[in-house]
């Protein structure tokens, strides 16, 4: 069995968030859709239902060999590895990344805030600064962007914490804060959060937005001007569901955007962004 074995046939134009848009200039897409596919199938073993925790380590095993030049027998490492090589660039950020998705498979609660922002810095940051490195960003935005990319990432957590739960009896939501309400992971599986849960996410949506607080100035600061557009696209998306985190309830109400949401939302970012170049 390989990696590809287990694809959940999810793209990144499936995302909550663009990767390497139209905004992107075309020299860099390449890369970064290879690093993107490099995540999803190393995501996608991680998330697989119904393969056992062996089969699942032993694979993720094979992308960090293969990462690695030890083999060549993962197709999405291998291509990566040769985007990689093609452009001096490091093999940390993958392997980084491999790291939260063997976390994925071997531990399934966190103890607090700061526990869930170490999964975080492997899971959510070396995404953030592979793409500054790309494009030959100064490595001083690294921890706006790290900000930025943990807040899409607990995001993410709060958007699926119900579906998490009942696939893969994974649970992101801090046990200290689920102890704080008086919450019970027993209740991610009703069909409506209980008040108890629904105070835990509006907690942790409302933490979130300290990370976004922080991440505001992230666009501003970026060289490449079609970069610094998306950047500030991605900061007003997220802004927009954690706020929709805060007021609606993500076991029985819609909290992702749809499509024609995105559009307006992106343009007033996009048109904010030109007005503080300007």
């Amino acid at each position: 069995m390989t990696a590809s074995d287990l694809s959940s046939g999810k793209g990144h134009r499936d995302e909550n968030f663009p990767v390497a848009s139209w905004l992107i200039k075309a020299e860099y897409r390449a890369p970064i859709l290879a690093f993107y596919r490099f995540a999803r199938a190393a995501d996608d073993v991680a998330d697989h239902p119904s393969a056992s925790a062996d089969m699942k380590l032993r694979l993720l095993e094979e992308m960090d060999r293969t990462l690695t030049g030890e083999l060549d027998s993962s197709p999405q490492a291998l291509a990566l590895r040769r985007v990689l090589d093609e452009r001096g660039l490091p093999a940390q950020h993958g392997l980084l990344l491999l790291e939260a998705f063997r976390r994925d498979v071997t531990k399934l609660r966190y103890a607090d805030w700061d526990e869930l922002m170490d999964y975080c810095r492997y899971s959510a940051m070396p995404v953030g600064r592979f793409v500054l490195d790309v494009h030959g960003e100064d490595r001083a935005l690294w921890p706006l962007s790290d900000a930025l990319c943990a807040a899409l990432q607990v995001i993410n957590h709060l958007q699926d914490c119900g579906k998490d739960y009942r696939n893969l009896d994974r649970v992101y939501l801090p046990e200290d804060s689920m102890r704080d309400f008086g919450a019970r992971v027993e209740m991610l599986a009703e069909p409506k959060a209980a008040e108890p849960l629904r105070q835990v996410v509006v907690a942790l949506a409302r933490r979130t937005s300290g990370l976004l607080n922080l991440s505001r100035s992230f666009a501003g600061r970026i060289r490449d001007r079609r970069l610094a557009v998306e950047v500030s696209v991605i900061q007003k998306l997220a802004e927009d569901l954690d706020n929709t985190l805060m007021r609606r309830d993500p076991l029985s109400q819609r909290v992702h955007h749809r499509k024609r949401e995105m559009v307006p939302l992106a343009l007033r970012a996009f048109l904010g962004h030109v007005r503080g170049r300007a």
